[in-house]
């Protein structure tokens, strides 16, 4: 197996810091669907776009791989150990206690506060003028899980003021990540330390909301509540740092993927007009304002439009590198994955490869439709795998089928842009989405 000396990393230095995703790909082309990059004197990392191999530590043989460090140790220095960024005993005793929170029931009482959310902030849109819409849609996706979790309307500047700490301790996570060897410069000059102290800030503006809960008495039945209600085995609840970490998990993390999904999406259906007009056709048979209307059943109609986001996240999949770290020694097929190997499986890569898509970087919907779609799923991963999935995958996927729905309902879509930059961070991110909204 190819190993990319460290020369080769610095050499590259700059445009990996910006956007790492060429420098993958341009290794796997000429070297294969894995090989190893050499990071320091002591660290190499196994990069992989194999189905087989992706599957073997996803799913068959997940007991011998763990979360990396990169986010048990690096990410949970920012955002707390909640069930994103731990592992083990710990990992699967909150995942059965967060888990709850997304049963279809629990949704299905959601989805009228979900639809509200992005319905006002929708009113934002000024008609016939194109303006980057990723902003409006990280805000539309901020407010929907403030208002889930919190089922609050006064928090506003608190939850500004936490988007801007977790998006600036964010891009001084990926400094780390991606220049490992100025790990020193940056504890010396002081920088982690400042984002720590951000980072604190945060949990503090948390603490403050669940006090509030607390002194208030009141049942709001959202998912604050489902986790002050919370039990371990021996009948006690988390205590207030446990909580302060998964509310800020479920807070980053579901805001931020789904904002990404978005504007990719809306971008795609701006750019094929042809599959804009289906999309149209198919919501207006829909009609969400009708009081007897069963919202999740209303979404559930819509199959194009979930295919349509599903073609989105195959293209622009937001956990565009799943990373482990061998726990055990193992093999497959020959490639030996020793204890502590850390492998780092491109997602991105294996959603565009064409042994195994056709025309994979075009945006064609229909290869997900229900009636007879292939199955896809040795190669498609956008949210995740195994015990692993993302907890709240079915969460977002009514959310946007919802945002999606109201906006081409009301909206044309178009756009000046003939490809969105894309801006990878701890998800995959767009750099600009200049969209036009026409009134229909």
């Amino acid at each position: 197996m190819k190993l990319i000396s460290r020369f080769q990393v610095l050499k590259n230095a700059r445009r990996i810091l910006k956007n790492p995703l060429p420098f993958h790909h341009e290794n796997f082309e000429a070297h294969g669907d894995s090989f190893k990059v050499q990071l320091t004197t002591k660290e190499t990392v196994l990069f992989t776009r194999n189905p087989g191999l992706i599957k073997h530590i996803l799913q068959k043989q997940h007991k011998k791989f763990e979360k990396s460090p990169l986010q048990t140790v690096d990410l949970a220095k920012y955002i707390g150990h909640g069930i994103l960024t731990s592992t083990g005993e710990h990992w699967r005793v909150h995942r059965r206690m967060v888990q709850p929170a997304f049963h279809k029931k629990k949704l299905q009482n959601l989805m009228g506060v979900i639809r509200e959310s992005i319905r006002f902030e929708l009113k934002r849109i000024k008609p016939n003028t194109e303006e980057d819409i990723f902003p409006l849609m990280g805000d539309l996706a901020f407010q929907v899980v403030a208002k889930s979790l919190f089922s609050s309307t006064d928090i506003r500047e608190k939850m500004s003021q936490l988007q801007h700490i977790t998006e600036a301790n964010q891009r001084m996570l990926i400094k780390e990540m991606r220049q490992p060897y100025l790990r020193w410069w940056y504890r010396l000059s002081g920088k982690i330390d400042r984002h720590l102290a951000m980072g604190k800030e945060g949990q503090k503006l948390l603490l403050e909301i669940i006090e509030e809960r607390r002194t208030s008495g009141q049942e709001k039945d959202d998912l604050l509540d489902m986790l002050l209600k919370a039990r371990y085995e021996d009948g006690s609840p988390m205590s207030d740092a446990q909580l302060i970490d998964e509310v800020l998990i479920l807070f980053t993390a579901g805001h931020e993927t789904t904002a990404n999904a978005l504007s990719f999406t809306l971008f795609l259906l701006a750019s094929h007009p042809e599959i804009q007009e289906q999309v149209y056709q198919e919501v207006s048979k829909v009609d969400f304002d009708d009081p007897e209307m069963d919202l999740m059943q209303g979404a559930m109609q819509l199959q194009l439009v979930k295919q349509c986001l599903e073609e989105a996240l195959r293209l622009y999949p937001p956990a565009y590198v799943i990373d482990r770290i061998a726990t055990e020694d193992d093999s497959f097929e020959g490639i030996s994955l020793p204890k502590d190997t850390l492998v780092l499986m491109s997602v991105y890569e294996l959603h565009r490869y064409a042994d195994f898509w056709e025309k994979p970087s075009e945006f064609i919907p229909s290869r997900f439709n229900t009636t007879d779609k292939k199955d896809y799923s040795d190669y498609y991963y956008p949210f995740g795998a195994g015990p692993r999935m993302c907890v709240g995958n079915n969460f977002a996927m009514y959310e946007m089928i919802l945002a999606v729905a109201e906006i081409t309902k009301k909206y044309k879509i178009k756009t000046s842009l003939g490809k969105v930059e894309i801006n990878p961070l701890i998800s995959l991110k767009p750099k600009c989405v200049p969209l036009l909204f026409e009134e229909r």
